[in-house]
């Protein structure tokens, strides 16, 4: 599938996460949302995303924004790495790509000069209308999460 483009309603989904929750898109609907796809758990990259998302969560929430890292992984795995790296953001598991699939992170990718087919790292953010404002096509993890707390900033008030 496509991405999805910016100005377009977010796709709604509902899977779970390492909480033990239910991760609804649409529950949390008036509030931004930071939805961030990555490979896997426990690997350089996504481990040093992760915990960049993390460290900035206290400022996306005084913000009113839910921040949330989505990837193929199992709840176990999710429950595992959080524990392991002190991950702070909500973990939600998709291998069914309920939402990998309509928000277009599926394809093939280059990867350390490997060419494969995999999960594309991208953020999404999403205003509190449940409209796609911006999105990133991740190729330099380190900062990506600043960056993106600052689109959040820039945000209007709900």
């Amino acid at each position: 599938m496509a991405k999805p483009a910016t100005g377009r309603k977010a796709p709604d989904f509902a899977l779970p996460a390492a909480d033990g929750t239910t991760f609804r898109l649409s529950a949390h609907a008036g509030r931004p949302v930071v939805l961030y796809f990555y490979p896997e758990d426990a690997t350089a990259g996504c481990t040093i995303e992760n915990q960049e998302f993390s460290a900035l969560l206290p400022e996306f929430e005084a913000r009113g924004a839910v921040v949330a890292g989505i990837s193929e992984d199992s709840i176990a795995k999710h429950c595992k790495f959080r524990d392991n790296y002190r991950i702070a953001t909500t973990l939600v598991s998709d291998p069914d790509h309920k939402a990998i699939g309509p928000y277009g992170v599926w394809g093939p990718k280059v990867t350390f000069g490997h060419h494969l087919v995999g999960l594309i790292r991208t953020t999404f953010l999403i205003g509190s209308d449940g409209r796609i404002v911006a999105d990133w096509h991740v190729t330099r993890i380190k900062g990506h999460a600043a960056k993106v707390l600052e689109a959040v900033k820039a945000l209007p008030a709900a």
